[in-house]
């Protein structure tokens, strides 16, 4: 059946009807009064999602963007950049570091684990003479499912004066993360991801400390310029032409994200994720994180089963169920499947989702007790 497409992908996420009928409207002028109001809303309500006082910088961009913007307005060449990696965009802090003439330092683990904390209080230990400017660390790591301890590697980082920069793209608006409680300099994440609307929108805070390390900037971006870009916030306005039907949408999405209530969105991505990784094991599947405690509450990464392909399982899902699950990526392309409870995803949409996995795979041959995927999901869900 067509035109019933689910993403069950890390990103794009699935987009609420209300917040598309939004979209679809015809544009407003974008320095006219009425998108001026459109606009304080929406830096009001971000402020309050990334839980900060910090103002929100946004950028007509992907979270690639907005880690550009993070990297460009901090780092002189000669700076000293340590990398923490423990995935595709762990390294992609590094290779944009790099390209601005920073001299990195990666920190790097295998892929389905996670930074262990007192690696990095020892390595900073052993800087002493406080060369290293930066540190650029990955809440959630897209490619594998990992989550880091950010709070207390960000609390190491502080107390050794350095700069924190955190990815938040698939962690903002599904899992904790409280960047001005723990201390956090730079965060930013990308609108298609918990912030439920399509990609074109990147967003950046950034702490007194990161503000005061942008003024001694040789060569800040032009577009992504902190300075000219919270000028705009502050006049409720954009420092350039912005995607202002995304913007609108997003203003529907953030008021739905607060009707929710954050803590709310956390504890139903909490609880999706972990019942889908019990369903998962459920159906003789293996997740590619076997450690609970680093597991994603946004992306599960999985292992086809002996015998089966994840070209097949990804194409049966698509072809006969409408519905699309991610690849691995890079290294893991073709090794892992993953699968996205990020955004608006429902219990609902676990249940349809896990019964056509059970399906496909029975297709394929993989041997399970059919429907014991689809009831632990179920019992899991009404714990």
């Amino acid at each position: 059946m067509k035109d019933k497409t689910f993403l069950m992908i890390p990103g794009p996420t699935p987009v609420p009807e209300r917040v598309l009928l939004e979209i679809a409207k015809h544009p407003m002028g974008h320095r006219s009064g009425e998108f001026s109001k459109i606009l304080e809303s929406v830096y009001s309500d971000l402020k309050h999602i990334f839980q900060t006082s910090n103002d929100v910088l946004m950028y007509t961009a992907s979270g690639t963007g907005a880690m550009d913007a993070a990297i460009s307005n901090l780092v002189n060449p000669g700076d000293k950049v340590l990398s923490l990696v423990i995935g595709n965009f762990g390294q992609r802090w590094a290779k944009i570091a790099a390209a601005y003439g920073a001299d990195v330092e990666v920190i790097e683990v295998e892929a389905g684990k996670a930074i262990a904390p007192q690696v990095l209080k020892d390595r900073l230990e052993k800087d002493t003479n406080k060369e290293i400017k930066i540190v650029t660390l990955t809440q959630n790591e897209t490619s594998t499912g990992v989550t880091n301890d950010v709070k207390t590697l960000v609390s190491y980082i502080k107390e050794h004066g350095a700069l924190s920069i955190v990815d938040g793209v698939t962690s903002i608006g599904a899992m904790e993360c409280k960047m001005d409680e723990w201390g956090i300099d730079v965060l930013i994440s990308g609108s298609q991801k918990g912030f439920m609307i399509p990609p074109g929108l990147s967003f950046l805070a950034a702490s007194e400390r990161a503000w005061a390390v942008h003024k001694e900037c040789k060569r800040p971006d032009f577009y992504f310029n902190w300075s000219t870009n919270k000028k705009s916030v502050l006049e409720n306005s954009t420092a350039f032409t912005p995607a202002v039907n995304l913007i609108c949408g997003l203003k529907v999405a953030l008021e739905m994200m607060k009707e929710e209530g954050l803590d709310n969105i956390i504890a139903r991505h909490t609880k999706i994720a972990k019942a889908l990784r019990k369903a998962l094991k459920a159906i003789n599947l293996q997740l590619f994180v076997e450690d609970e405690a680093i597991a994603s509450t946004s992306i599960t990464s999985v292992l086809p089963p002996e015998g089966v392909s994840v070209p097949d399982i990804r194409k049966v899902l698509k072809n006969d169920y409408d519905i699309v699950v991610a690849n691995g990526q890079n290294k893991l392309k073709d090794k892992i499947f993953r699968m996205g409870t990020l955004g608006f995803v429902s219990e609902r949409d676990a249940i349809t989702a896990v019964g056509a996995l059970e399906a496909t795979l029975h297709k394929l041959g993989h041997k399970f007790e059919l429907g014991k995927g689809v009831a632990t999901l179920i019992t899991e869900l009404n714990k």
